[in-house]
């Protein structure tokens, strides 16, 4: 059995705090089975770029079948922003290194999307039994007016689900419910807020060869998986093991209809509404001409038009 030495980069801050607890378990039990290991953590928004970066030009090497070297592995302890930021952190230094990943935040939507262990000893168990690693499927999305690309691991949004994000991620609810791991509801409460406020935008969509244009956009959210804001299954059909993505489409409706919209989501039958439109495809492209927020896996890009090209993309896991 190869030996591994398990680099723990740790938002102590994700979901509520509970990064540094999942951090001190991780840790207990890598010296209980007496595995090599370093633990550094994330001190603002933004740092585990750094880290990534600075262990990745020291320590941190491709993934070889070589049983006689110690592997040195990078695993993520921290929500679905600390994840994304390590990998596009990677991205953008065109680095095909293997991560692995101990969810820890208050969505963790990316680990319950890709049927990875929500529970700390079930994920733990799973990650030091792994023995190579494996590729997920991911998107990737370029931006035209601000020639930016990336890797997105959950979701890509503009229009509603980014203004609830947006006020969700300000919001005192938010911070209280984390505590007691009611994140979801952070999100209901900011999406009550937000659909009064929300007007419909205009957008052009081009899919599976069909270019289809709409003058008032209500959601317009870009999946790999079924899953948004904490565990709200807006894509039930999505797959992460499959060979596409999902985009999900609401046009701006009347309130007594958007209501009735939410309260079948709740009920997981708002597929069933003619007002809620979902395609599969693996190459999309959505413009946006006027200022709207968008939200990429949770963090916001702030308003502005946007021109978004879509494909499919892969990205190394160990587990």
């Amino acid at each position: 059995m190869r030996t591994i030495h398990y680099y723990l980069l740790v938002n102590p801050t994700s979901g509520g705090g509970n990064g540094q607890l999942v951090c001190d378990k991780v840790c207990s039990l890598l010296q209980k089975k007496e595995r090599s290991f370093s633990v550094l953590k994330t001190k603002y928004a933004g740092h585990e770029q750094k880290i990534t970066a600075e262990l990745t030009e020291t320590v941190l090497t491709s993934w070889t079948e070589k049983e006689n070297e110690c592997f040195p592995l990078l695993v993520v302890i921290g929500g679905d922003g600390t994840l994304h930021g390590v990998v596009n952190q990677l991205y953008r230094m065109n680095k095909k290194l293997p991560i692995g990943y101990l969810p820890a935040g208050s969505g963790n939507d990316f680990a319950r999307g890709n049927h990875l262990p929500l529970k700390t000893d079930q994920a733990f168990n799973h990650l030091i039994q792994t023995q190579k690693p494996r590729l997920i499927n991911v998107i990737h999305y370029y931006e035209a007016n601000r020639e930016e690309s990336g890797l997105i691991l959950n979701n890509l949004g503009i229009g509603l689900d980014a203004a609830i994000v947006q006020r969700a991620n300000e919001s005192i609810a938010k911070r209280n419910l984390q505590r007691v791991h009611l994140n979801s509801f952070s999100y209901m409460i900011a999406a009550v807020k937000v659909l009064f406020q929300q007007k419909g935008f205009p957008v052009l969509i081009e899919y599976n060869g069909k270019t289809i244009g709409y003058s008032k956009a209500f959601l317009c959210t870009t999946t790999k998986h079924p899953y948004f804001g904490g565990g709200v299954k807006i894509a039930p059909s999505a797959d992460s093991k499959a060979a596409d993505f999902d985009l999900v489409f609401v046009e701006r409706i009347p309130m007594i209809k958007i209501l009735t919209l939410i309260f079948l989501l709740i009920r997981q039958k708002h597929t069933q509404s003619l007002d809620f439109h979902q395609v599969k495809t693996n190459q999309l492209r959505i413009v946006s001409t006027t200022p709207q927020y968008a939200q990429l896996d949770g963090e916001i890009f702030e308003k502005a038009p946007f021109d978004f090209t879509f494909t499919m993309a892969t990205q190394a896991f160990w587990g």
